[in-house]
């Protein structure tokens, strides 16, 4: 009984109790069970492994206050025609709910959306906060480094709580519904000439309902001409 608890160590004393009757031992479960006790062998149960969660680095504010106050990240999966995988970053000002970045390609790193952020940081400038969830390339020790040396602070949502993250949210239910269900793609380069153009059609031409029925891109020029003035 010994030498199979230790051959077969996530059997417990039952399915042992078979496999001695099978190989012709006339034995009882209330045997090998006194047998493994008395040995201290038992089925170890698996704890269950911790999520990785970020360290969110400012108080969560509710709602952004002004541009560039508060923006928010997430990933959105989609294939290709050929059953190619495709991942695509979404970045959005969660004041003007304007879309500053689809980012597509195969596979996403870390570096991938330092890379993005710098180009934005270029055209726009940085944001006071950051929300995302807690996936792995969000809390990557690169990432967050980047992010602590140009003063951004990270704003993680609790693992599970979409919710949270409810701008970018929304966006991804729009852009699923709009574009990634309705095109056809065929490569990773037509994938993002035709999510670039909804991105542009999504800020310029589509209203939100959330901004008063105007376009994103009317909302952040109202916002600077205020903040000119």
């Amino acid at each position: 009984v010994e030498a199979l608890s230790r051959k077969y160590p996530r059997q417990g004393y039952r399915k042992l109790t078979r496999t001695l009757r099978r190989d012709g031992w006339n034995v009882g479960r209330k045997l090998v069970q006194r047998i493994r006790r008395e040995c201290g062998l038992r089925v170890k149960r698996w704890m269950r492994r911790p999520r990785r969660r970020g360290r969110s680095t400012g108080a969560i504010p509710t709602r952004a206050e002004r541009l560039n106050h508060v923006w928010s990240w997430d990933f959105i999966a989609d294939r290709t025609d050929n059953g190619g995988k495709l991942r695509i970053l979404s970045i959005l000002d969660e004041y003007s709910r304007e879309c500053l970045a689809l980012h597509v390609a195969r596979k996403l790193t870390a570096q991938d959306l330092i890379d993005v952020m710098e180009r934005l940081a270029e055209e726009r400038g940085l944001p006071t906060h950051i929300r995302s969830d807690n996936g792995s390339e969000f809390i990557a020790r690169v990432l967050q480094g980047w992010l602590a040396e140009r003063n951004v602070k990270t704003l993680y949502i609790d693992p599970g709580s979409p919710w949270q993250n409810g701008h970018v949210e929304s966006f991804h239910g729009s852009l699923r519904d709009e574009c990634l269900d309705r095109e056809l793609m065929l490569s990773v380069a037509e994938a993002r000439v035709l999510i670039e153009d909804y991105r542009r059609h999504y800020n310029e031409e589509r209203p939100h309902g959330g901004i008063g029925y105007r376009t994103p891109t009317q909302a952040r020029l109202e916002a600077q001409a205020l903040d000119s003035s």
